[in-house]
């Protein structure tokens, strides 16, 4: 009796086991190669093999997806490929549905990102098209933009929001570069957060007469996609990253200005007010330090002097050796992180009640916080002429507040799409309604933006 139900219990779960493999789980599906897939965000304290089990998937199955396993393993909210293990029925499906199709302008989408973009200005007024019978031709520029739009998720981010907006000032400056003689045509992909998406395009002939692309965010993405330009000769402005090796990636054009064109700004700045006191917190906090030190050892080639202060002096009122009463004391803490420093400006709020002239080296993303100490930093967002025209044109298509502040994305999208027809032009320096930008070629590789400047507030 007691074997009757055992194996009673064993044919239950083989038939579960098979009916688990054919089921639709509750998560997005794509296709891949052919392949349907699901869509799976890592979770948190979860591993390979869990995820495999969880899946009804072997290991190898999910590597063979998701090859970036092999060189760093998984990370959290990463988002993988799964196989699901059923047979794609074959269907007609147009590849690129259109979204928005004017007489200068053609976005394209791929995947369902269509569903996530809004209802985009068909009624932008474009310049009128050419007549069958006019004699002039007009040139058509292929242009392609790559952002997280998210377009999978059930709930959006505020970082989707924000590449949204950059979506739609992208399309803004498409109108106001228009002309009878220039047909633009915009293909606009969601890029997601990982490196088969971008595997997907630069393996098909999707790309091919793309002369132009702009976005990408992750690294790994940009590696690939790095060489595809490179081999296609198709230059990719990378809107965010800014720690990349240009001299070997010819087609590279990077907006955000490196560490040492920073330092390099400050430390000119610096040469420039030779009565200032500079004084140089010594911290064991890891980033803090790093930043502060790459600064510090600029300054040294420079020629700027500077004193050290232990934080611990600080953090007890007892620096008044590392001051000089007599001229501004200006305090290096340059980091990324506002919350890094945070605990030593109510110590330096002290010296200023105290008569001492403070100033701080910090950074632009502080810009938006209240610290009540004055502040130095570089920026590559400096523009603020000739926005009337398009805030009207924003007000008047999109209307609505805007997600992203400081800086605005909708404006960086117009200004870095500005800058890529510029440079397929051959123009060197942009001026755009929140970056001006200037090209400069790194030896014989990729291009970035040397227009760093320091600000004082």
């Amino acid at each position: 009796m007691r074997s009757r139900k055992f194996l009673f219990i064993l044919a239950a779960v083989l038939v579960m086991t098979g009916v688990r493999a054919q089921e639709v789980l509750n998560y997005p599906l794509d296709t891949i190669d052919g392949e349907e897939v699901y869509k799976y965000e890592v979770e948190r304290s979860i591993g390979l093999y869990r995820i495999g089990v969880n899946f009804n998937v072997p290991q190898s199955e999910i590597i063979r997806l998701n090859p970036q396993l092999k060189e760093r393993g998984l990370h959290y909210a990463e988002l993988l490929y799964i196989p699901t293990g059923r047979p794609i029925e074959p269907k007609v499906v147009e590849s690129h549905p259109t979204v928005v199709e004017t007489q200068i302008t053609e976005t394209r989408v791929i995947g369902d990102t269509a569903r996530a973009l809004p209802a985009l200005p068909s009624a932008l007024p474009f310049a009128p098209s050419l007549q069958d019978n006019e004699p002039t031709a007009r040139k058509t520029v292929e242009l392609a933009l790559m952002l997280p739009f998210e377009s999978q998720q059930t709930k959006r981010s505020g970082n989707a929001e924000r590449m949204l907006e950059l979506y739609q000032g992208a399309l803004i400056a498409l109108h106001d570069m228009q002309n009878d003689s220039t047909l633009y045509r915009l293909r606009v992909y969601d890029s997601e957060r990982s490196e088969l998406r971008v595997k997907a395009l630069t393996d098909s002939t999707e790309l091919d007469s793309v002369q132009g692309i702009l976005g990408l965010v992750y690294p790994i993405q940009i590696e690939r996609m790095a060489a595809w330009c490179d081999e296609h000769k198709v230059p990719l402005l990378l809107p965010f990253s800014d720690a990349l090796n240009l001299g070997n990636k010819p087609q590279l054009m990077q907006f955000n200005s490196t560490d040492e064109q920073e330092a390099d700004s400050l430390c000119q700045w610096m040469k420039e007010h030779p009565d200032a006191h500079f004084v140089a917190i010594e911290t064991k906090d890891t980033e803090t330090a790093y930043a502060t030190q790459e600064l510090r050892n600029r300054m040294k080639k420079n020629g700027v002097t500077y004193t050290g202060m232990a934080l611990r002096d600080l953090l007890t009122d007892s620096c008044d050796y590392a001051l000089d009463a007599s001229k501004e004391n200006i305090f290096i803490m340059h980091s990324d992180r506002l919350n890094n420093v945070r605990v030593v400006l109510p110590h330096l709020t002290r010296l200023q009640e105290n008569g001492y002239r403070i100033r701080i080296i910090g950074q632009y993303s502080w810009v938006k916080e209240n610290i009540g100490i004055p502040m130095v930093y570089t920026s590559v967002f400096t523009a603020t002429e000739g926005r009337e025209t398009y805030e009207a044109m924003w007000e008047k298509y999109y209307a609505g507040s805007h997600v992203s502040e400081t800086p605005r994305y909708d404006l960086l999208g117009y200004d870095l799409m500005k800058a890529l027809v510029g440079r397929l032009q051959g123009a060197k320096v942009i001026n755009g309604l929140q970056s001006d930008i200037h090209w400069q070629q790194v030896g014989a590789g990729g291009w970035q933006n040397t227009n760093v400047r320091v600000i004082e507030n």
